[in-house]
């Protein structure tokens, strides 16, 4: 069974790094994207951006390119969501998610698998 669990939230100093990690376990094949989500209050669930798990090819919303990276390490089935210079407006609930897919990660993949996401509250 597919699962991921998401480590990493909580208060953070506005100006300051976080990252969040999203341990996968009982994927069946190889080929597979991971996802970043977001979601505010009020406000609608947005991308942040995704993971290829072979090739480590990753897209970015637009928002998120410069401040935010995307790694993983496949010893550790983990993928990570650094943060830099965390804003305000960063704050959110944060998930991870992940779909198979035999091409290249792409933002309107349907995501099937998620986390039970974390809190991210910036303080200022």
């Amino acid at each position: 069974e597919e699962q991921l669990v998401e480590s990493g939230g909580g208060l953070v100093q506005a100006g300051g790094p976080l990252r969040l990690s999203c341990a996968t376990s009982g994927f069946t094949f190889e080929s597979y994207c991971v996802g970043w989500f977001r979601q505010a209050p009020g406000k609608e669930r947005e991308i942040v951006g995704c993971i290829h798990s072979i090739d480590k090819s990753t897209y970015y919303a637009d928002f998120a390119k410069g401040r935010f990276t995307i790694s993983s390490d496949n010893a550790k089935s983990t993928v990570y969501l650094r943060m830099e210079a965390v804003e305000p407006g960063d704050a959110a609930v944060y998930y991870c998610a992940a779909q198979y897919v035999q091409g290249q990660c792409r933002p309107q993949l349907v995501f099937h698998y998620w986390s039970q996401g974390t809190q991210v509250t910036v303080s200022s």
